[in-house]
């Protein structure tokens, strides 16, 4: 009898280590715990130390570190009918880990595809000029969008910001042509500039030599 209820004891002193262990949470400064008990949101504790009931409880940890979200490439047509290829990266965090386990199954994918989708709709309200020269408006317009949308789910999104901007073959040269054309357009601007100054000195020191000629003459009849 002994030797059966020996082994059984030892189980069981195993299992209650192993239920005293799961109960027992540490939470780091950077992370919070969402506990549910029995199915119903309680509340998001941390950081710190605290207690489960084993069994009764159960925890989601989030990370509430700021997330540097890398949005793929996306191809879009501009409002004025130019195809290209933008890709950037997304700043946020979690300002409610409670919404963001409660109102959305997997926030950082939920993010991204908000992210990809909004980054789309945006290239194609915009003219190819304005991506190429108020890049800051159009990170400004894509942040306060992304915000938005994912509000509901805790998230507050800081900072987007677009990296690469590809555009066809056939525009790169275009726009290398053009830009060949004005950088000529400024040399010889340039080129006239100097050679108007020139005739100019050259008018001014003709008429300093015709002053100086007359005086010399002048001088002479005086003599």
């Amino acid at each position: 009898m002994d030797f059966v209820s020996l082994p059984v004891l030892i189980v069981i002193v195993i299992l209650l280590l192993l239920l005293a262990r799961s109960s027992v949470q540490v939470i780091p400064e950077y992370e919070r715990g969402v506990i549910f008990r029995l199915g119903r949101i309680q509340a998001a504790k941390g950081p710190g130390l605290f207690f489960l009931i084993p069994v009764i409880d159960q925890i989601r940890r989030v990370d509430m570190r700021v997330v540097t979200l890398d949005v793929p490439t996306q191809e879009a047509i501009t409002k004025d009918n130019v195809t290209v290829k933008v890709n950037a990266v997304c700043y946020f965090r979690v300002m409610d880990p409670v919404a963001a386990v409660v109102n959305v199954s997997n926030y950082l994918l939920a993010t991204q595809q908000i992210a990809q989708t909004t980054l789309r709709s945006v290239l194609g309200q915009s003219e190819l000029d304005d991506l190429l020269a108020n890049r800051d408006k159009i990170n400004q317009r894509l942040q306060q969008i992304i915000d938005d949308q994912t509000e509901p789910w805790g998230i507050k999104v800081s900072v987007v910001e677009v990296k690469d901007l590809e555009l066809p073959q056939s525009m790169q040269r275009a726009m290398a042509r053009q830009a060949e054309a004005e950088r000529e357009k400024r040399a010889k601007i340039i080129h006239a500039q100097g050679e108007l100054i020139a005739a100019e000195e050259l008018s001014e020191a003709a008429r300093v030599m015709a002053r100086a000629d007359g005086a010399m003459q002048l001088r002479y009849l005086q003599t």
